[in-house]
């Protein structure tokens, strides 16, 4: 199964719409481009592959693999990126500004359900990250360096 994921970069944060087979799934919210600086950062641009995962604080979630010089890059429900993530992506039903978005946890549990049915037909989870603003972006990335 391939998600893509087309990000909006800006310098509050970055905003994101995930698709499956060409279908809208939901929005993202992210941390701005720093230049993948731990915690500050939004992870680059590239091919994950996506595991399911449970954790005490988070409870069922996603983990990337394989994101260079980062580890523990999630997908979990966030309303906020600068207050809510340290790096990871969170699924949002409705966008409500830069980084900002309403109804995190709907958001989670669709892509959850749908990667669990990817797993149960023993499929492998990827996720494509594409810049959706590449001249944003690039500016974004010359004042961050």
């Amino acid at each position: 199964m391939e998600l893509i994921l087309h990000r909006s970069y800006f310098e509050e944060g970055t905003n994101g719409t995930l698709f499956h087979s060409s279908k809208f799934l939901c929005h993202t919210i992210e941390l701005p481009w720093i230049n993948n600086a731990r915690s500050i950062s939004c992870i680059p641009e590239g091919k994950y592959e996506v595991i399911p995962r449970f954790s005490k604080k988070f409870k069922n979630h996603l983990i990337l693999k394989n994101v260079a010089n980062r580890s523990f890059i999630l997908f979990h429900p966030a309303n906020d990126a600068k207050r809510d993530l340290e790096g990871c992506i969170a699924p949002v039903t409705y966008l409500s500004g830069i980084g900002k978005g309403v109804y995190s946890r709907d958001a989670m549990q669709k892509l959850l359900s749908l990667v669990y049915q990817a797993k149960e037909r023993k499929e492998k989870i990827i996720l494509i990250v594409k810049s959706q603003n590449y001249e944003n972006y690039r500016t974004l990335s010359k004042t961050n360096t």
